[in-house]
């Protein structure tokens, strides 16, 4: 790998001239929006010479740019060839844990920020680095999901009478035994029983906002997003591996219903996504699915399907 990669593309005048970019996943973008940022460049430069013509091809060509981008960005990406990303639960090491794997397909557009230096638009879907694939990280699915468990024990009723602050609230025994201590707790840190794992999307698309003038009455510039679209499907995969003697302790027949009730909401109600103010990130359930050492796999309808099954195992003594 070329240590000033930008600065390597910089060299390039044209798009055969780049084989190692076309290689990597995110050649085709950085090779784009390094183009894109030229024009921009040009663009600047003829509106201080007051050169109206260069200021124009100059617009054009970033147009261009952009255009030829989400066409070849809009496509379905092959993340069923790609072992690394397939999440494996059929051999648990220990008859203490359990796995939920959750199907899902998307209602409303999903999106997160990427964290691209360069890119062609202003708002960027995330992708893996290695990949090129749009994906939810495995803090995103942590953060929003502890966020619907205190929902559930009520959180929704402390804001209410705090002003919308956190003041005074403390995270009940069930929601530190499942997700630990938030970060910067120094005194008495412990980790939580989940593990989380990314979720990865084969989709990509693009949505547009454009807000409108109040004089006018029209739309002033349009603010382009790249999106998941609506129908894409992901899975929602944890791991609940408690470990002998972990504080807070909690009776999993106790826990893991509350857990699979947030889970549901989450998708369901609340959604994933960035901008859910706006309904996006909102989401049908399609399968559950649990995993067991000595159990097996079970794959339901429902959430109450599976909690029966789950259920069983727990009773008969073979998990936590």
């Amino acid at each position: 790998m070329i240590w000033d990669y930008f600065a390597w593309l910089q060299t390039c005048d044209s798009l055969e001239e780049t084989p190692l970019a076309w290689a990597l996943a995110g050649g085709f973008v950085d090779h784009v929006s390094k183009c894109f940022f030229e024009a921009e460049i040009r663009r600047l430069e003829a509106e201080k010479a007051d050169d109206r013509k260069g200021r124009r091809q100059a617009e054009r060509k970033k147009t261009r740019l952009r255009e030829k981008y989400m066409g070849k960005a809009s496509r379905r990406f092959p993340v069923k060839l790609y072992p690394g990303l397939q999440i494996d639960f059929s051999t648990l090491l220990s008859d203490r844990w359990l796995a939920f794997q959750v199907d899902f397909e998307l209602l409303t557009p999903w999106y997160s920020r990427d964290d691209r230096v360069f890119h062609v638009l202003d708002n960027p879907v995330r992708k893996d680095r290695v990949f090129g694939v749009p994906f939810m990280a495995a803090s995103s699915w942590k953060g929003m999901l502890r966020w619907a468990c205190r929902m559930k024990a009520g959180l929704r009723e402390h804001l209410e009478q705090h002003n919308d602050r956190l003041d005074g609230w403390r995270d009940p025994d069930w929601i530190l035994h499942l997700f630990g201590n938030e970060k910067g707790e120094g005194e008495e840190f412990s980790r939580g029983a989940l593990i989380f794992y990314p979720t990865w999307f084969d989709k990509i698309g693009f949505e547009v906002i454009n807000p409108h003038s109040r004089e006018r009455r029209a739309g002033t510039q349009p603010i382009y997003y790249e999106v998941v679209p609506p129908g894409a499907k992901g899975t929602l995969s944890l791991l609940y591996a408690p470990w002998p003697g972990m504080k807070p302790a909690a009776d999993p027949e106790e826990v893991l219903p509350k857990l699979l009730e947030a889970i549901e909401k989450l998708l369901t109600t609340y959604g994933i996504s960035a901008k859910r103010t706006v309904g996006w990130g909102t989401a049908r359930i399609e399968k559950w699915r649990a995993f067991h050492k000595t159990g097996g796999t079970v794959k339901k309808d429902s959430r109450d399907e599976l909690w029966q099954e789950v259920q069983h195992w727990l009773t008969a003594g073979g998990a936590p």
